[in-house]
Formats: C-alpha cells, sequence, structure tokens
C-alpha cells in the first residue's frame, strides 16, 4: 500500500511541475531536463512554490 501511495504523489507532482513550467513558458521532456539554464529551472519553482501559498491561503 505504501508504495502505491508514493507512486501517486510522484506523478500529481510530475503534473504539477509540467503545469508550472507550461505556466512559465518553460518547455520540459519527459525524464531527464539538464538543458534547462538554472534561471528556467529557477522560475518553474517558483511558479510551483507560488501555487502552493496560494493554495494554502484559500484553505
Amino acid at each position: 500500500m505504501k508504495g502505491q501511495f508514493t507512486q501517486k504523489g510522484k506523478e500529481a507532482l510530475e503534473r504539477f511541475k509540467m503545469e508550472s513550467a507550461n505556466e512559465v513558458g518553460v518547455t520540459l521532456k519527459d525524464g531527464y531536463n539538464g538543458d534547462l539554464t538554472a534561471r528556467e529551472a529557477g522560475s518553474i519553482g517558483g511558479m510551483m512554490v507560488k501555487k502552493m501559498i496560494d493554495a494554502y491561503k484559500m484553505q
């Protein structure tokens, strides 16, 4: 049962990451994205954090 929840969580985070990347205009590939610049990767992470904070405030 534990592995099932872990896999669902990983899939949800991957969808969240892809959605955030699309919002900031960064194209991600499935798998490794080592060709991203630090600025691109940071903008994705920043958008993810912003969305998490907004979701928390809405509770």
